[in-house]
């Protein structure tokens, strides 16, 4: 387990309250079902006997979720390879996800998982069922049966995301638990997505529509959890590919901003300690070129976050900071602070 030092429990502390604020750090809900979607969206199959019609028509007639998935049940030990059977497991599914209890949620998805016990059958249900027990907190259920979906489907790359997203999620909350299994799923998404391999349950569009929603949002949870675990060079360059997927997410340079300030301040202190002489300016140096970096983030985080009321408060409370230190390296003047800001306004498009 990774274990939160003091500088990580602020962090994930800051996290918290940006959250609190309204401000999507990442997605608190992870991917829905792509093959729920994709059955979903899919046109019905030609061939379709009058038999099999009958008996989704009386899945369909069902007065409950328990009943349905009963007759659920009967038709797919008649029809196991049905051309319907995608299909009827996303409609089932679809119904129970829409359900507000989660007690209730799991109980249906549960029983539906034990009636549709195929690799593809899981591909639909077990991100849902996932989700299910994140929202009623049972996340070592959520892990179990994430590494069972994975160990039968090692492609399923929603279930991937979802439990890459739910550490970061966790760690925003001060509670590690998760965070090395979701590195672990994390950075495995980043690789399934980057290499291209679409799963068979994604039509192209979606394919691309998930890949450039979810890449930069697992390379900043990556990044954030690279952080905790100390790993300032992995967390750098996550971080900085998550910019450059996303170049208008503020909080990459928030977070990049965070890591160097910590960075700055350890500097800071060794220059401290120094004996006057060479070796203490050089020291002096080393902090200053760090602040300045510190200066060039958090002048993006304002940039990118101005006028956004999404993101008004993490701009406040940034805009102080760096007013702070731009003063401190510019003789007690602001002057050129907004230019530079500014600059970064345009670079961004704004």
């Amino acid at each position: 387990m990774i274990a939160l030092s003091r500088r990580a429990i602020r962090l994930a502390q800051v996290c918290a309250g940006v959250a609190a604020m309204g401000l999507a750090i990442l997605a608190v809900a992870a991917p829905t079902s792509a093959a729920l979607e994709g059955a979903q969206a899919k046109d019905k199959p030609a061939q379709v006997s009058d038999a099999e019609t009958k008996a989704i028509a009386k899945i369909n007639a069902a007065p409950d979720a328990a009943a349905k998935i009963q007759a659920a049940g009967e038709f797919v030990k008649k029809y196991p390879k049905s051309t319907m059977r995608a299909r009827v497991v996303a409609q089932l599914a679809g119904e129970i996800n829409k359900v507000q209890d989660p007690a209730q949620r799991i109980s249906s998805f549960e029983s539906l998982q034990a009636v549709f016990k195929e690799p593809s059958d899981a591909e639909v249900i077990s991100p849902l069922l996932i989700d299910a027990y994140v929202a009623a907190n049972r996340l070592d259920d959520a892990f179990r049966l994430g590494a069972d979906t994975m160990a039968k489907n090692p492609n399923d790359i929603t279930t991937m995301t979802n439990l890459g997203i739910i550490g970061v999620n966790e760690v925003k909350k001060n509670n590690p638990k998760y965070a090395q299994q979701s590195q672990s799923y994390g950075a495995k998404a980043i690789e399934f997505i980057e290499a291209g391999k679409k799963p068979d349950s994604f039509d192209d569009a979606r394919w691309t529509e998930y890949q450039s929603k979810w890449l930069p949002q697992l390379y900043q949870g990556m990044g954030l959890l690279a952080i905790v675990s100390g790993n300032r060079a992995e967390a750098a360059a996550r971080l900085a590919k998550a910019a450059s997927l996303n170049p208008s997410d503020p909080f990459n340079y928030y977070l990049m901003g965070h890591m160097l300030n910590d960075e700055y301040k350890e500097k800071a202190e060794e220059f401290k300690k120094q004996a006057a002489g060479p070796l203490k300016d050089v020291k002096l140096k080393e902090a200053e070129g760090t602040m300045d970096r510190v200066i060039e983030a958090w002048a993006r985080v304002v940039a990118l976050s101005e006028g956004n009321p999404q993101y008004q408060q993490l701009h406040d409370a940034v805009l102080q900071d760096l007013q702070s230190y731009f003063k401190y390296r510019h003789n007690g003047s602001s002057d050129g602070l907004q230019q530079l800001i500014d600059k970064y306004k345009k670079s961004s498009g704004q």
